[in-house]
């Protein structure tokens, strides 16, 4: 399973070529497999950045998430594991949302998909892809 950081999710519905190659592949072949999710907060994250005009979704946020089940992203619901394992991560920087979502992939055992040089160099054993590449 992966799991994509929230602004590779926006990148990915948008068809973003930010997404490299390497990344776009082993996105597409997971969610063939039906092993693409996100964390919830990613949807807390898209509605903010919306609501602050930051970005520009296709629908209201409530739609555009329902299509993007619909179409087979899987949505990873924050637990107490989750919660607990963020509060771990004092280390990785301020943002509890980069936490719960490193944390999500964490207690998944999935691959981080992200672009973020904070969560990419961070020293964890957490599997990342840089989602550039």
């Amino acid at each position: 399973m992966i799991v994509l950081d929230t602004h590779v999710l926006i990148w990915m519905d948008a068809d973003d070529a930010a997404i490299g190659p390497q990344a776009r592949a082993r996105i597409e072949q997971a969610w063939r497999a039906g092993e693409v999710a996100v964390s919830a907060i990613s949807f807390w994250e898209c509605a903010m950045l919306a609501d602050k005009g930051r970005i520009v979704l296709p629908l209201a946020v409530e739609g555009w998430r329902a299509g993007l089940l619909g179409a087979g992203l899987v949505e990873i619901a924050l637990d107490g594991r989750i919660v607990l394992a963020a509060a771990g991560f004092a280390d990785l920087n301020r943002d509890p949302a980069d936490r719960f979502i490193a944390a999500t992939a964490g207690v998944r055992n999935a691959t981080l998909v992200t672009a973020d040089e904070k969560l990419l160099a961070w020293n964890t054993g957490l599997p990342r892809l840089d989602a550039r590449r």
